[in-house]
């Protein structure tokens, strides 16, 4: 039986975490006498009052979250969450004489919001700079709460409401299994928070030393430690023709697209245990040769003059899009003009992600990896019918249910793809564009190719193709499975 008590009562102090989140956006926006300030204000005012409501429910302590709960505890978490953090833009549209030409109605505001929170980092806006600083402080912030997620914090403070949260991580953190850190879980999320911190102050002392304004540092650190994408400038990080400012993004992307888990043994210097995971050693591989197969590839078309500036500019991109981020330090929608082969090996790495347990989206690595040895293993079962050799990774054998789940994902990935571009091009969208909007979207990486290239943006959709891509990014965050088992009728039966 599902507790409906529970589910409200959780969804209560989400309100309220999201409410308190505003704050700083609406101290910038009233320091600065922005138009955003009374948007701020009323969505602060609205977002908590509904949230203190679920405080006057009856108490739920002693109570722990089982499998069902938790699921719709996440789907529908994720859901009013974009929900509450959709008002500030949506009433920006409303109130501010400028605002309608951002956010012209609701769905162009929860396309945002959901874009954020998700980490996917597709935007709506025709000019990202035009907005007032405090709306692009939340943009960005928006992505840091998603980015470890939501729900993670809210384990942090589940002891303080007698809730058991176990089954809640299970659904929220992304791969196909999930690791605590500590034998409990309210101090796995602190231990991972102090990590997602920690990357995101170092980060924005770097950006700062190499020219970048405390604004911008902080906003582009929000977006690289949760590898979500959203800049102040129109052209992303090709706006500060830096070099530096480049490399430093690249090495906290690819950072940030690590096992999170592999941070903490990091710190504690077990760096041999880094070094032996075998996701970590695929996930590297990926980074270096795809790097140099671009490179290479766009340099002997003629793309860039020298090997090193196309590795230059192969690498920011490799990483960024491998990482689910979506940052661009150039506009590589041209490189179809000059190399289909490096195209090709680009959308490739729109489906492959970062590695589980990381902010990134897209397949990870690890099933990639799994996938790989299972057919690997049964190649040689047709040499060796009756061999009864186990998957293993980092020497430990995968239990099959594993990689029934692994090969359930990949089918169901590529057949919400195919149905998802299917729907776009009914809204005339070209084969190209529909493609890779929904790869960026369900991948949530952000820009494409075509309409919906790096410097180009989702404005110019109807409104139904943007709620399919407003799905398609929950979908990507949290996995399908945790979505996609809501409609499952067996789910709702006692």
């Amino acid at each position: 039986m599902i507790r409906k008590r529970l589910i409200l009562r959780f969804l209560g102090v989400l309100l309220l975490m999201i409410g308190i989140s505003m704050v700083p956006a609406w101290m910038m926006a009233f320091y600065w006498v922005s138009a955003a300030q009374s948007s701020f204000l009323y969505s602060i005012v609205l977002v908590m009052l509904l949230g203190s409501a679920s405080m006057l429910l009856p108490s739920v302590r002693g109570q722990e979250i089982g499998h069902r709960e938790a699921f719709l505890i996440v789907s529908l978490g994720w859901l009013i969450a974009a929900a509450a953090a959709a008002l500030p833009y949506w009433f920006y549209g409303m109130l501010a004489p400028q605002g309608a030409k951002y956010f012209p109605d609701f769905t162009a505001a929860y396309f945002e919001s959901m874009s954020g929170l998700t980490t996917t980092g597709s935007t709506i806006l025709p000019s990202i700079e035009d907005l007032p600083k405090s709306l692009l402080l939340w943009r960005s912030l928006t992505h840091w709460l998603g980015g470890m997620g939501i729900i993670l914090l809210g384990i942090a403070i589940l002891p303080f409401l007698g809730i058991g949260g176990m089954q809640l991580y299970r659904a929220e953190v992304p791969g196909p299994t999930a690791d605590k850190l500590s034998p409990r879980i309210a101090e796995t999320a602190k231990s991972l928070w102090i990590i997602y911190i920690m990357l995101t102050a170092v980060e924005t002392l770097f950006l700062m030393f190499g020219g970048m304004s405390l604004f911008d540092a902080v906003c582009h650190s929000f977006a690289t430690v949760a590898t979500g994408g959203f800049s102040t400038r129109n052209i992303s990080v090709e706006a500060y023709r830096s070099v530096y400012i480049e490399v430093v993004i690249t090495v906290f992307m690819a950072l940030a697209g690590m096992n999170f888990a592999l941070h903490f043994f990091a710190l504690r210097g077990e760096l041999k245990k880094v070094w032996k995971n075998e996701e970590f050693r695929f996930y590297a591989f990926v980074i270096a040769l795809w790097s140099v197969m671009i490179a290479w590839s766009l340099q002997a078309k003629g793309a860039y003059k020298s090997f090193w500036e196309g590795l230059r500019y192969s690498s920011f991109q490799v990483v960024s899009l491998l990482t689910s981020t979506g940052f661009s330090s150039c506009d590589f929608d041209v490189w179809r003009k000059h190399s289909s082969f490096a195209v090709f090996w680009v959308v490739l790495l729109m489906f492959i992600g970062g590695c589980a347990g990381s902010t990134g989206g897209g397949i990870k690595c690890v099933r990639i990896w799994l996938l790989m040895k299972a057919a690997y293993r049964e190649l040689v079962r047709l040499i060796h019918p009756r061999m009864v050799k186990p998957v293993k990774i980092d020497g430990r054998a995968v239990p099959e249910e594993v990689l029934s789940s692994v090969a359930g994902f990949f089918a169901l990935f590529l057949f919400v793809m195919g149905v998802s571009t299917l729907a776009l091009t009914w809204y005339g969208m070209n084969l190209l564009s529909a493609f890779t909007a929904v790869a960026a979207c369900i991948g949530n990486i952000g820009p494409g190719f075509d309409a919906v290239g790096p410097y180009q943006n989702f404005g110019f959709m109807p409104i139904g193709a943007k709620w399919i891509l407003i799905f398609c990014m929950l979908l990507g965050r949290l996995e399908l499975y945790t979505v996609l088992i809501l409609f499952v009728p067996q789910f709702w039966r006692k």
